[in-house]
């Protein structure tokens, strides 16, 4: 064969093989099924979270004394796990509940998180870091939990592809920094998901547990029993006997609620102290819902510098506001794409907080309203997911550097 030649090289002299490579058995990857692949991505993204909040703990001056940390001493790795309510959680977990008379009471804190994290604290050795660390194990348990649940939920509308998209949104939404610290979001989220869960699955007693938790989890958690019994309604299709059966395990949420306001009522002489003391925080709920989000718009559409930079609380109520608005603008479309059971998760989950007429906290209840990541979940378009949760991300790290700052996102 000449050097110009194009006759092929004959197969055996082409590519000399060892004779020991050969006899090499390959390695085979572990396939581990998508939940526990979830699980183990949910668990590394709160580390990542842990270690930005260190890193922003570090290099930004704190923005306020918080009058408390987790150790005995202030530390910048553990301290911004526990901002805001953490310590009254950690009162509940350490000393229990107690009624004050005519002020502002731990009674406003429902119980099953703080209650967990007295009796996990108390088996860690009962010092008081070791009620912190309770909690943020229960968070991060539960929220691990939480997303292949919501994988499996979203499943039930959308392909592979688009239930992974879902739990994506779910864990880096502006505010989801909070299924990470000493805050009751996480546990919150995985009753609701599992009681959803549950009723589409047609497990009833599961889905009455769920709902039952969920109530005693937060105040709020009674308002989405309607909408749970809509999504069981739909779940169980034209028997009568699978429709009572999900009725009866929706209803069976006002346990938790109804157990906790018996319990307040052997403090207080009252059962729902719990509320008056709520309103001693100034949330009076009964208002018309939308009349705080108008009032930002208004102010963002005439003169948004000046409101932005000139009042103290004008950042953090807008980024409030603006997740509570998004999350009204996308209710009709989930309506349309996932029915209406998911819409009135969407609707009820707002109602309570927006009709008070406060913008802290809107951000953590839009965090837990599940058909909002299922819905863009579906979406279409890799380009258009690349944005959406770039924004995500970059909102979500802005909030967590500022939680972790003591700023007032609550």
């Amino acid at each position: 064969m000449t050097p110009h030649s194009t006759e092929a090289m004959p197969a055996a002299a082409a590519a000399p093989v060892s004779p020991s490579a050969a006899s090499i058995p390959r390695i085979r990857s572990i396939a581990l099924p998508i939940e526990a692949r979830i699980v183990i991505l949910a668990l590394g993204f709160r580390i990542v979270s842990a270690v930005v909040g260190f890193i922003g703990n570090v290099t930004i001056p704190i923005f306020q004394d918080q009058g408390y940390s987790v150790l005995e001493r202030p530390n910048l790795f553990w301290d911004p796990f526990a901002r805001w309510d953490s310590g009254w959680y950690y009162g509940i977990a350490s000393q229990g509940y107690q009624f004050v008379e005519g002020g502002r009471s731990n009674l406003a804190f429902f119980p099953a998180y703080p209650k967990l994290m007295g009796i996990l604290g108390g088996w860690l050795g009962g010092a008081q870091e070791d009620y912190y660390f309770g909690g943020i194990l229960i968070s991060w348990l539960a929220f691990a939990a939480a997303m292949p649940l919501l994988y499996r939920l979203a499943r039930k509308a959308l392909p592979h592809d688009g239930a992974v998209r879902a739990t994506v949104y779910a864990a880096v939404f502006p505010s989801a920094y909070f299924f990470g610290v000493v805050y009751s979001e996480a546990l919150f989220l995985l009753t609701l998901v599992g009681a959803a869960a549950a009723l589409q699955s047609r497990r009833w007693w599961w889905a009455a547990v769920a709902a039952a938790v969920m109530t005693a989890t937060r105040v709020n958690g009674v308002m989405f029993l309607p909408a749970l019994a809509l999504i069981g309604w739909d779940a169980a299709g034209p028997s009568k006997r699978d429709r009572s059966l999900a009725l009866a395990a929706s209803a069976a949420g006002l346990i938790g609620i109804g157990g906790y306001s018996a319990y307040v009522y052997t403090l207080s002489g009252n059962p729902f102290e719990w509320y008056d003391s709520i309103t001693r925080w100034g949330y009076s709920p009964g208002g018309h819902p939308l009349t705080s989000l108008i009032a930002i718009a208004d102010q963002l559409l005439r003169r948004p510098y000046p409101f932005i930079v000139g009042q103290p609380m004008a950042p953090y109520d807008t980024l409030n506001t603006l997740m509570a608005t998004g999350a009204l603008i996308a209710t009709p479309f989930i309506w349309l794409r996932l029915g209406r059971g998911y819409a009135a998760v969407m609707v009820l989950g707002l109602l309570l907080p927006l009709s008070s007429g406060q913008y802290e906290g809107l951000g953590r209840y839009c965090s837990v309203l599940f058909p909002l990541p299922i819905w863009l979940g579906s979406f279409q378009g890799e380009t258009r997911h690349m944005g959406l949760i770039t924004g995500f991300v970059l909102f979500y790290s802005l909030g967590l550097v500022l939680f972790g700052n003591v700023h007032p996102l609550f």
